[in-house]
């Protein structure tokens, strides 16, 4: 179904070549032949290039990406490392960085909702992928906070089933938080009285 477009407009140039000298009915058959082939090639042509986009905004990142670029939210895996934290709201794309560079956020866990649940409710939803965010003793200390991003029910209604847990600090850092390679501000000592 899908080479009907190329095949109608081979044929139509056969066809009009084969009645370059007539002007019969045959011709301009050819004719709408040609045309009909071009369009449907055309449309077959638009089609492979939006669905090549398409699977390659959705095709996730590898955990440490060897250099600075945007990426769709959906394309986000554990280990990738935020320029900055998006405002509040819905999040489309974001600058990811490679982790030794400066970054302001980390994914540092991910929540997979089951291809077969139901709308929990963005409440719901925001506290199953807000459980999954846990730090260790020495980030908490460090003042590493955690904000979480859940699906919305537009998206949950696209397929999208996953939610990430991001690690931030006030100041950027370097380094990863997973591997321990991340530098943390060392907490302040409180003198004695």
């Amino acid at each position: 179904m899908l080479l009907l477009g190329p095949v109608a407009l081979v044929l139509g140039l056969v066809a009009l070549r084969r009645t370059a000298a007539q002007q019969t009915r045959g011709r301009r058959l050819a004719i709408a032949g040609v045309v009909l082939g071009a369009v449907g090639t055309v449309a077959l042509v638009v089609g492979v290039v939006v669905a090549v986009l398409t699977a390659s905004a959705q095709r996730s990142l590898p955990p440490d990406v060897p250099e600075a670029r945007d990426a769709h939210a959906a394309q986000l895996v554990t280990g990738n490392c935020l320029a900055a934290l998006p405002a509040d709201g819905t999040v489309e794309t974001v600058r990811v960085v490679p982790c030794a560079e400066p970054h302001a956020a980390q994914v540092v866990t991910d929540y997979e909702f089951t291809s077969n649940a139901v709308w929990p409710g963005q409440d719901a939803a925001d506290a199953r992928v807000a459980r999954a965010c846990v730090l260790d003793d020495d980030e908490a200390a460090a003042g590493v906070r955690t904000v979480t991003w859940a699906p919305t029910e537009a998206g949950w209604s696209r397929g999208d089933r996953r939610g990430l847990c991001l690690a931030v600090l006030d100041d950027d850092v370097t380094g990863s938080l997973l591997d321990g390679s991340a530098t943390l501000p060392t907490p302040s000592a409180t003198p004695a009285p």
